[in-house]
């Protein structure tokens, strides 16, 4: 597969005279090089140095940008690929143009506004993180890095790191986990993967973009040191361990202002205190006057706002001295630096060919490691070789597997995907409320896996007819589909448009019923205790039907564990009613957050209730066993321990770290984790030593996180609400850097 559009930065004029010069006087052509072009010195001196060269027209073309779509009134610049955002290049000086592409989940190819370019469609963010496996994500962020590269992009607005607080999110299924350790590990390591390809990515939303109900409007309202211990702090991982060369500021406000003019969060805290070197740029319409410049650096989506701010507005409040002017060389200086640091000088995006097999095969295997057993009574799965017949009922199944809608929507390359149009009252409703089946259907995978068996489907409209066939079944699999997009919340933690009273129907008919969940978020689960198996799917991908498949004839031994909880109800939530819901769009109203710091897992372990499935639940077809724990204290907490595989088949176990008392105090804190695959009676030994933010409070007066001295106690567990088996050691107090 080649590029559709030329590439944003091909050899500039500049570049081609100074060698052709070279070539006719035989010297050495480095000489001729501009003085930023030599990659001996650090992307901050070339940042400066080019800074220095450029015009005020020029900086100021560098600090805002349109969507680059033929959408309705919107137009894209001559000579822009169709994509999110295009920053015109500087050829003069050698600048390449930024073409910036939607890449959550792979390359996207908006409304298909590009006839005929797919990319590799990976599963969603929390089928990643369900994975618990660091490598897995870098090498899925590197694929979709090398996708946009060899298509012509160079900047991918990627790396979501939003805390999934409530799983009523829309856009839950684009970020990763509720806890800050898990998501800023396995964000940090995709940001990597993709900027390993000299592509800039983002980390975004930042930050508390939690819901997608009136999320221009409302209100986060948390206190600094509860926002600093969850949230930021997972950004704070994400961004030391992938160095993403940009932050997307995100629509809400939090604490009062507005995220993308928020001098706590942008200054005081991610240039300040973190001393991050990147640029910030808005989200599509998220800046609200020319006061942003003070802490961002470049305006996104220009059409999307009122005014074009970092226009003439912005050049109109440096006259004024409002702004000042080094704060101009300081946004453009970010965007350079960034782009040096990234390779996009040294390595421009131009056409190449994409191996599409191989990017098809890592999304099975993400899609597959990322599948969560929740459920399997009498060892009703794996499927058995000598069932007669098998019932296939509901989700959509004969179509594909479901992907989440809005700006993430991926075009994956073999058959076209089936779209189901949702409607709505605007143009962007129909533009994002789109239903897409990804792929082969799971019947037929089914059907390719059954040996002999006759597999026959019943698409799930009337439940009673769907009752009668799975009477007539040695097994039944019953699909249940959750669609999430932007811009819509859940009000509930149902399965829409009847499907709780299908899948009841059913598992009442035959006790050997399977569910699998194709959901962008934790589900109610009214029909639990009647069926055989749950297997969560999440959306998994193009060849997603293929990875459920395998999971459920056993060809893959599932090794997923929830990186969210599940809860029994909507009572168990800390806002069990959604915010903002029922109230006219863009409300401005506050959300309170009265679980703090105390997000998912701990909410439930400092309430007591107790979840239909715990963070970091997940099964296996063998067993595992966890022993010789031993625990160092110090300055912070290594922890080891032996896992061993105590069953008959290979597979791959999850231990999990937690924190369960700090000096005296209880607590439940993940504090370490790693994915070990074991061959059957095979023991491998396992070592966690602990980062001390995670054994620190944040000391909003101190400024710095704060770790009391005393005895720590820890334990191993198979997820947040197993007691597993535990240890102690002392640490030594301190006070670290925010």
């Amino acid at each position: 597969m080649l590029s559709t559009f030329p590439a944003p930065h091909a050899p500039t004029l500049l570049r081609r005279v100074a060698l052709a010069c070279c070539a006719l006087a035989a010297v050495h052509c480095a000489a001729a090089e501009p003085a930023w072009m030599n990659t001996r010195l650090s992307p901050d001196e070339r940042a400066r140095l080019l800074e220095r060269e450029l015009t005020m027209d020029e900086r100021y073309a560098l600090v805002h940008s349109p969507l680059s779509l033929d959408l309705g009134p919107f137009k894209r610049p001559q000579g822009a690929p169709s994509t999110a955002g295009y920053v015109a290049g500087i050829p003069r000086l050698g600048i390449p143009a930024l073409a910036e592409s939607d890449a959550s989940l792979g390359v996207v190819n908006p409304a298909g506004a590009r006839p005929g370019d797919t990319a590799t469609a990976l599963p969603s963010g929390q089928a990643l993180a369900s994975t618990w496996n660091p490598a897995l994500a870098r090498l899925a962020g590197a694929a979709i890095g090398q996708e946009a590269h060899a298509k012509g992009f160079n900047v991918l607005l990627a790396g979501g790191a939003n805390l999934a607080r409530d799983p009523r999110g829309g856009r839950n299924f684009e970020y990763l986990s509720e806890d800050p350790w898990l998501t800023g590990v396995m964000a940090g390591a995709s940001i990597a993967g993709i900027q390993s390809a000299h592509i800039v990515s983002t980390v975004k939303h930042f930050a508390l973009n939690d819901y997608e109900t009136s999320r221009n409007t409302y209100n986060a309202v948390i206190p600094d040191d509860a926002l600093r211990e969850s949230d930021l702090l997972a950004f704070q991982l994400a961004i030391e361990r992938g160095q993403p060369g940009a932050v997307m500021c995100a629509y809400n406000f939090v604490n009062g202002e507005q995220a993308c003019h928020s001098k706590t969060l942008l200054g005081n805290v991610l240039k300040g205190e973190w001393g991050y070197k990147g640029w910030v740029m808005s989200d599509w319409g998220a800046v609200k006057g020319v006061d942003a410049a003070h802490v961002l650096d470049h305006q996104s989506g220009e059409q999307l706002d009122k005014q074009v701010w970092f226009g003439a507005p912005l050049r109109a409040a440096v006259g004024a001295g409002t702004i000042p002017q080094a704060r101009i060389s300081d946004m453009v200086t970010r965007i350079l630096r960034s782009m040096f640091a990234n390779g996009l000088f040294d390595h421009p995006a131009v056409a190449a060919p994409i191996d599409v097999a191989a990017h098809g095969q890592l999304a099975q295997r993400v899609a597959a490691e990322g599948i969560v057993l929740l459920r399997n009574e009498n060892k009703t799965l794996p499927l058995a070789a000598d069932l007669k017949r098998i019932a296939v009922i509901g989700g959509n199944a004969s179509l594909g597997v479901l992907s989440g809608g809005g700006s993430s929507q991926v075009t994956p390359p073999g058959t076209p995907p089936h779209i189901v149009g949702l409607g709505g009252n605007t143009q962007m409703d129909v533009f994002f409320r789109r239903a897409v089946f990804y792929g082969a259907s799971p019947v037929d995978a089914i059907r390719a896996r059954a040996g002999k068996a006759e597999v026959v489907f019943d698409d799930g409209r009337y439940p009673v007819s769907a009752a009668a066939l799975a009477r007539s079944a040695d097994a039944v699999i019953v699909f249940g589909t959750q669609w999430n997009g932007e811009n819509e919340d859940t009000p509930d933690l149902s399965l829409p448009q009847g499907q709780d009273a299908l899948i009841a129907a059913v598992t009442a008919a035959n006790p050997r019923t399977i569910v699998v969940l194709e959901t962008g978020n934790a589900v109610a689960m009214p029909w639990l205790e009647r069926s055989a198996a749950v297997l969560e799917a999440w959306y998994p991908g193009q060849n997603g039907a293929a990875a459920i498949a395998d999971v459920l004839f056993g060809q893959v031994n599932p090794s997923g564990r929830l990186p969210v909880t599940f809860p029994a109800s909507v009572e168990q939530l800390p806002r069990p009613q959604l915010p903002g819901f029922g109230l006219p769009p863009d409300s401005s109203y506050d959300i309170r957050f009265p679980e703090g710091a105390d997000v998912g897992y701990r909410w439930f372990a400092k309430t007591g209730a107790k979840p239909a499935f715990p963070f970091g639940h997940g099964l296996s077809y063998t067993t595992f066993a966890v022993s010789d724990l031993k625990v160092e204290g110090g300055k912070t907490l290594t922890v080891s321990f032996a896992v061993r595989n105590t069953g008959a088949r290979a597979g791959a176990d999850v231990p999990q770290v937690y924190l369960r008392s700090a000096a005296g105090k209880p607590v439940t804190r993940l504090i370490g984790f790693d994915k070990v695959e074991l061959a059957p009676g095979e023991q491998k030994r396992v070592s966690v030593t602990a980062d001390p933010r995670l054994l620190a409070s944040f000391d909003t007066a101190a400024r710095g996180w704060r770790v009391t001295a005393g005895q720590y106690t820890v334990a191993v567990s198979a997820n947040a609400a197993d007691p597993g088996i535990s240890g102690n050691a002392k640490v030594a107090g301190q006070l670290l850097k925010p």
